[in-house]
């Protein structure tokens, strides 16, 4: 078929689904309809750098391995595995049940078998310059350059390490590392984005950028439920561009869209009180789903020695660093900013909900006016007398936040100027240690605080090490970890790190953040992942109840 006749195909083929998504009470298909507000860049797994891309991705590809709701790592594409005495070779059994959907890429159309061949390519793709993956970093210092990516046989890959690294199963579930059809790669090369072939729960129907993007059940997919039926229970996915939350909502509200991940602040009041629950008016309507989700967010305080800004600056004080980690009440930012959606951060950096996180073996900070002050004292700054101003960089969408924490500082006398600027800027200052102060974020890549505690390893560059913190004794712990097979004493190693991490201060943690959800009543088993992944594969569509 030409590329003409192909392209007119896609069209026609994509007036006839839209047209048939536009009632959720169509008779004969259930249709998922949500929005991505910030549109999807890319639909070719290597670039799977941002929530909009890594969610339509989990639809169309698999992995070797996947996250649980429980934040466990279990098969997909591997049915097991096992790894060699000296923790560097691991080797992996795959299914032989697993198929690419159909596309002309194959011969006759019809999708061939995934084998260990298409394991090795994807990989090796990751780290190609001549791909300039964005993802390439996973797999770095980790996997021996000359045998790391190696398919024993159709059923059977082998990855070898450089050196232990525990963590290796949860980077494999990583959306980067979802499995691409290297006949697919050659034939559409760097339009590739706009042509994904997988062998996920859904294959694209058509994708008009801006206005939608359309996905049709697989129906040869090889996951089943526990009866037997096959899996996904959906006909097809409809994700609109709307780039407004406004719109989006008001779409919510007249049932075309079926959830809303996350809450615009504007609106958030009118639907939620203080305590983060249903307003009486909205109850019974709709379903409020909260959930963990492993994000930490933070204010980052650059902590180098050698840095010429450091050095002029009370910041390089570790008292000054504790004493803003006191100096502001968490709690009650919770209730008033963030009606209470998320938990204050008063334990380490690493989230809630990962399996090695402990409140009460990790001490944070808690509001005590009368500890920042002690500090201040003991740094030689009675009552702030003295200190100079300090700058906090945000980005717009949190000023509100900063503002409370500088106002809560001043009353008890470190003065915080807040200075809101555009995101890229404040990524190229973080990057290149010419910010001091700084608000930030850490969204855990895979389930383990590996992901979260190699922030602050001295021999990481910025990112992720934006504060440039550098401490012999936390780096020898962190190889430690890495290398350490039994979970429980892997997970006393991370909690001394983050102990560490809390009293040299390089971080002010503000709160573990939640997943918040908008869901409408006749959504069945939509559930909420700690990844905030979209999860798909077992939702089903009930009747509307009016």
């Amino acid at each position: 078929m030409s590329l003409k006749n192909y392209s007119l195909s896609i069209i026609t083929l994509s007036i006839l689904f839209f047209a048939s998504c536009q009632s959720h009470n169509h008779p004969d298909k259930k249709i998922f309809h949500y929005n991505e507000q910030t549109g999807i860049a890319s639909l070719d797994p290597a670039f799977a750098k941002n929530q909009s891309v890594m969610w339509a991705i989990h639809q169309l590809y698999n992995t070797l391995v996947e996250v649980d709701a429980d934040n466990q790592l279990k098969p997909s594409l591997a049915k097991s595995w096992e790894v060699a005495a000296d923790n560097l070779t691991f080797i992996f059994h795959l299914r032989t049940d697993v198929y690419f959907n159909d596309d002309t890429v194959f011969t006759d159309g019809k999708g061939r078998r995934l084998t260990a061949q298409d394991i090795e390519y994807s990989f090796k793709r990751i780290i190609d310059k001549n791909v300039a993956s964005p993802g390439a970093w996973i797999f770095n210092n980790k996997i021996d350059s000359a045998d790391g990516f190696k398919a024993l046989n159709d059923s059977t890959f082998q990855l070898k390490l450089v050196r232990p690294f525990q963590p290796i199963l949860g980077i494999l579930s990583m959306q980067y590392c979802s499995i691409v059809a290297k006949e697919a790669v050659d034939k559409y090369g760097s339009n590739f984005r706009r042509h994904p072939v997988g062998s996920g729960p859904f294959a694209m129907v058509a994708w008009e950028e801006g206005q939608a993007l359309v996905l049709k059940k697989n129906t040869h997919y090889f996951e089943r439920d526990s009866s037997g039926e096959a899996l996904p229970y959906l006909d097809g996915i409809k994700v609109s561009f709307y780039d407004s939350k406004a719109t989006e909502f008001l779409e919510f509200q007249q049932n075309r869209l079926d959830f809303i991940n996350d809450i615009e602040a504007s609106f958030k009041d009118e639907i939620l009180t203080k305590t983060g629950n249903l307003k009486k008016e909205w109850q019974g309507k709709l379903l409020l789903q909260k959930h963990p989700y492993l994000n930490t967010e933070y204010l980052g305080i650059l902590v180098d020695d050698e840095n010429e800004m450091v050095k002029k600056s009370p910041l390089r004080l570790q008292k000054i660093r504790q004493a803003i980690n006191y100096g502001f009440d968490r709690q009650k930012m919770m209730l008033y900013l963030r009606n209470s959606i998320g938990t204050a951060a008063e334990s380490g950096f690493v989230p809630a909900g990962l399996p090695s996180f402990d409140a009460v073996k990790v001490k944070g900070y808690h509001y005590n006016p009368a500890k920042a002050k002690q500090l201040l004292e003991e740094a030689g700054f009675l009552n702030g007398t003295n200190l100079p101003a300090i700058k906090l960089l945000t980005i717009p969408v949190y000023a509100d936040f900063a503002g409370y924490v500088a106002n809560e500082l001043q009353q008890i006398g470190i003065k915080v100027e807040v200075e809101a600027i555009q995101k890229s800027l404040l990524l190229e200052q973080t990057s290149k240690s010419q910010a001091l102060f700084f608000r930030a974020s850490w969204i855990a890549d895979y389930p383990d605080a590996e992901n979260y505690l190699g922030v602050f390893y001295g021999k990481n560059p910025a990112p992720p090490n934006y504060t440039r913190y550098k401490n012999p004794v936390y780096d020898a712990l962190y190889e430690k970890a890495i290398a350490e097979k039994n979970d429980t004493i892997r997970y006393s190693i991370y909690q001394q790190m983050d102990q560490l991490i809390i009293n040299d201060a390089p971080v002010v943690p503000l709160w573990y953040d939640m997943a918040i959800h908008l869901v409408h009543t006749n959504i069945i088993n939509f559930e909420p992942t700690g990844l905030n992944l979209l999860e798909l594969r077992r939702v089903k569509i009930g009747i509307k109840r009016e």
